[in-house]
């Protein structure tokens, strides 16, 4: 590893780190575009496995609710799994320019509607039937691009959960997704053991990231602050998809 490659790893998880710590979720969102422009999305998916599940369990240990979040939404859990499969499969027919072309869309799709807001709540009654299905969706996203939040993101904001209810739902759906990956990803020959050493390594940038991202949410305007992060994920998804327009053959 070079020491260029070395510094764009660690600028990744501390950006990641600072976001998770001052929104309490999109580590591997946020990381991804960044690791993507610098070594390409298959070589970075793997990467992002191990220091996301570090900063999920914390998150998730701090929110509570956990086993009643479990008992509402396991069918869309569940669902994550088959979708995540497949689309590992099509990430494994599929050049890197192209699947981060897609995580470009995701992100820009992603951030856009987040932005909005819309102000609609799922109706109660299409809750239950609706959830297995942005769970498969979201596995099949996160197969194909290494992203973890369209659709379950939008979908959770939609039934107007509490907060730490909300955060407990999207982290559990944060680290089942990333358990699947990492042993898809290895069936794959994409997480190797030197990703894992790189991974752990990382591991300080990305408490130091959470931390700081912690303070500042403790100081700054909250609305403020996420409208700034996902704008920056909506330019970051931008130059994903220049990036492909001008490199793919």
């Amino acid at each position: 590893m070079t020491i260029e490659t070395a510094v764009i790893i660690a600028c990744a998880y501390f950006i990641a780190a600072f976001v998770k710590g001052a929104t309490g979720l999109g580590f591997s969102t946020s990381a991804l575009p960044v690791l993507a422009l610098g070594i390409g999305l298959k070589a970075a998916m793997p990467l992002v496995i191990i220091p996301s599940l570090v900063s999920n369990s914390i998150v998730m240990a701090q929110a509570g609710h956990f086993h009643e979040t479990v008992k509402r939404f396991w069918p869309m859990f569940v669902a994550t799994v088959p979708g995540l499969v497949i689309g590992l499969v099509v990430l494994d027919l599929v050049n890197s320019l192209m699947a981060g072309a897609v995580l470009g869309v995701v992100l820009m799709v992603y951030g856009a509607l987040t932005l909005w807001r819309p102000g609609r709540p799922v109706p109660e009654k299409l809750q239950k039937p609706l959830a297995p299905v942005m769970g498969f969706a979201t596995g099949l996203v996160n197969g194909i691009t290494g992203s973890q939040v369209m659709p379950v993101l939008p979908f959770l904001l939609a039934l107007r959960l509490d907060p730490k209810r909300f955060i407990q739902a999207i982290n559990i759906s944060f680290s089942l997704s990333s358990i699947v990956m990492a042993i898809g990803l290895s069936k794959l020959g994409l997480m190797t053991l030197e990703t894992v050493w790189i991974s752990l390594a990382g591991l300080i940038p990305v408490y130091l990231g959470t931390k700081l991202g912690g303070i500042v949410r403790s100081r700054m305007d909250a609305e403020s602050f996420r409208k700034l992060v996902l704008i920056m994920l909506v330019i970051f998804g931008v130059i994903l998809i220049g990036k492909f327009a001008l490199f793919h053959p």
